[in-house]
């Protein structure tokens, strides 16, 4: 009797599948089980045990990479803009790419020359490797500083963030996202390594380590994560809030900008389509009381019933307009000079096109300052008149003082000059692009234009003097945020720039910043070598404490060069808001002192703070120098007929 097998054979292998027809998917829904069919209970005699109960239905558990409608519409909405955005970038960068194609190629790769500055640096250091060493050493230390902080942070430990200064850096979430904290502090860390490192050498040039300097701090500027959208927490913030939106309008910003530029990016400082001139803008009452090619002399109406009988005639500087000095009513110096009872006259520059590429020095001194000068008396019948000069028509203005004395002409009875500069030894970074590698990247830029350099030409150079403030605030608050430029009317007047004629600005640029001819005593002009020496006229010399164009050292050593007495005055603040301060704003702080010792350390020294404006001070010492008071002028009934209501016409021609 064959045995039973103790174990059961194994079951059948499963019959192959058949293969699937081509075109159908790889991956089909699988078929639904057939219910089984219940066994019968076993037979007994005992009572059913009780069933289990069945457990209760469980929650689908929620898949947590799964979007609601309200997710879905915003990633769509996200996506579209993030293409929107890219696309009109692209298509701007094309446009501009087209328009710049036939103009001709840049005279250098390296217009400033900073390349030979760079090697005499890396030079310097490399002959010192103790010092590079030190420096390398300290580097590290530093981030081992940071990554300790930033480990504990990560821990848990409650580490107060590291708090900045720098305004590139005040949203709170460089400090308290602890990755953007990580990012705003090694950034800091390193670029302030790196100018640092450039500043230590000592063997070098003053002027060529000066170049090193400037154009390291403009690379590590430029680097800063805050000017990149995936490192910048508030446009990052922007563009979630938006759902793209911030960045569509960044990039129609930037598009714009391009189109304005004719196909080079100028960036927008300001709604230039909320100003006009002689409407919201340079709207002190006058009248235009003589034309010529040159200049367009205005007098501006009495705001007093009486008036000093010396008039005050102001010369603008030739590379700006002259409504710095009447932009609103509120901070309008013309118009407070008019209320001080003070006559007051400006010289409207032309803005001057391809006829003018000829003029210079000894025009802008005979059909400019002269001419000026003898329609101002001719107008007010005085012989005396008291004048300034603000930046370069300060210069002018010593000049011309100097070449008055030469030719016993004493009609200018005092002279105050803004933010002037005479001697440029010490005149801040402007001398950087002023050696003959860079004097011949401008004539180019002159000729291939005509004659004239480009009023953009200018304020691109202003603007890289302050790239954070000027050029990468706006780059990240226009194109980043998508933010509109504000409406801001110093800023509209900062972009409405004038053309320069070619043998004015490039003397200017060699004999002034290059040679500093004119405190040498080796500047000549209409037959005269000038010697500001034998000026004896009574001076007023304003200085700002923070004017990166017009240093504040370089303007008391240029009041030092003047024979006469002098009154030199430091105001608190720049180039312009230094300047253009009225007391009713009472921001801001001046000094004063009497004396005039040999350098500024010693001025300051024994100098008096006082708060506010000084605008004060100066009327105080102007009005000892203009006269009896006599009823006020109108400039409509002087010898001189009106040709046109203020601000005239030179002024509102664009370059």
């Amino acid at each position: 009797m064959a045995k039973h097998p103790t174990k059961a054979p194994p079951a059948p292998l499963a019959a192959a599948a058949a293969p699937r027809k081509s075109g159908r998917p790889t991956s089909a829904k699988p078929r639904p089980r057939k219910a089984a069919t219940p066994e019968p209970a076993p037979e007994s005699s005992a009572e059913p045990a009780a069933q289990p109960k069945a457990p209760p239905p469980q929650a689908e558990a929620a898949d947590p990479f799964a979007f609601g409608a309200d997710q879905r519409h915003l990633l769509e909405t996200l996506s579209l803009n993030l293409a929107k955005a890219a696309m009109t970038a692209q298509s701007a960068i094309a446009e501009a790419a087209l328009s710049q194609a036939d103009r001709p190629a840049a005279l250098s790769p390296d217009p400033f020359n900073v390349a030979p500055a760079m090697t005499s640096v890396m030079t310097s250091l490399a002959a010192r490797p103790e010092k590079l060493f030190q420096a390398q050493a300290n580097l590290f230390s530093r981030y081992m500083d940071l990554w300790s902080t930033t480990s504990r942070r990560a821990m848990g430990e409650e580490v107060p963030p590291s708090p900045s200064t720098d305004k590139r850096f005040r949203d709170p979430a460089w400090s308290e996202n602890p990755v953007f904290d990580v990012m705003r502090q090694s950034y800091l860390v390193t670029s302030e390594w790196m100018n640092g490192l450039v500043s230590s050498v000592e063997d070098v040039d003053p002027r060529v380590k000066r170049k090193a300097e400037f154009f390291t701090k403009l690379l590590t500027d430029a680097f800063s994560p805050a000017n990149f959208l995936a490192s910048n927490p508030a446009a990052l913030k922007a563009l979630a809030e938006t759902g793209g939106e911030s960045l569509v309008k960044g990039m129609q910003n930037f598009a714009a900008d391009l189109e304005r530029g004719a196909g080079k990016l100028k960036i927008s400082q300001a709604d230039y389509g909320q100003f006009k001139v002689g409407e919201n803008v340079a709207t002190a009452p006058g009248q235009v009381i003589w034309r010529d090619e040159l200049f367009e002399l205005i007098q501006f109406d009495a705001a007093t019933d009486a008036q000093h009988a010396i008039p005050l005639l102001i010369f603008p500087p030739w590379i700006n307009k002259f409504y710095i000095m009447d932009l609103q009513p509120a901070n309008s110096l013309i118009r407070w000079l008019s209320a001080q009872g003070f006559t007051v006259f400006v010289c409207s520059w032309v803005n001057p096109d391809l006829d003018k590429a000829e003029y210079g020095f000894d025009d802008y001194l005979n059909k400019g300052v002269y001419r000026a000068v003898e329609k101002t008396l001719e107008q007010t019948g005085q012989k005396l008149l008291n004048a300034v000069g603000y930046c370069i028509g300060g210069t002018l203005l010593g000049a011309a003082l100097a070449h008055m004395a030469a030719r016993k002409d004493a009609r200018v009875a005092s002279a105050t000059f803004f933010a002037a500069q005479h001697d440029f030894a010490e005149a801040g970074d402007l001398l950087l692009f002023t050696d003959e590698h860079w004097l011949a990247e401008i004539e180019q830029q002159i000729d291939a234009a005509g004659g004239v350099l480009p009023g953009a030409a200018m304020a691109d150079t202003f603007n890289a003097l302050r790239a954070n403030d000027l050029i990468w605030s706006f780059f990240v608050s226009n194109y980043l945020m998508g933010k509109a430029p504000p409406a801001f009317d110093l800023l509209f007047w900062n972009a409405d720039q004038t053309r320069m004629p070619k043998r004015l600005h490039l003397d200017y640029l060699r004999r002034m910043y290059g040679q500093n001819a004119l405190a040498k005593g080796e500047f000549e002009i209409d037959g005269e070598r000038i010697d500001l020496s034998t000026v004896k006229t009574p001076l007023y010399f304003l200085a700002s404490r923070e004017d990166h164009i017009a240093p504040m050292n370089s303007v008391y050593r240029s009041a030092r060069l003047f024979g006469g007495p002098v009154t030199y005055t430091l105001a608190g603040s720049g180039h312009i808001a230094g300047v253009i301060n009225p007391p009713a704003a009472n921001k801001y702080q001046h000094w004063t002192n009497p004396a005039l010792p040999e350098t500024l350390a010693d001025w300051q020294a024994e100098a008096e703070q006082h708060p506010g404006s000084w605008w004060t001070h100066w009327a105080a010492w102007l009005r000892e120098k203009s006269g009896e008071q006599i009823p006020a002028r109108d400039p409509k009934t002087g010898p001189l007929k009106p040709i046109e209501p203020a601000p005239g016409a030179y002024v509102k021609v664009k370059s």
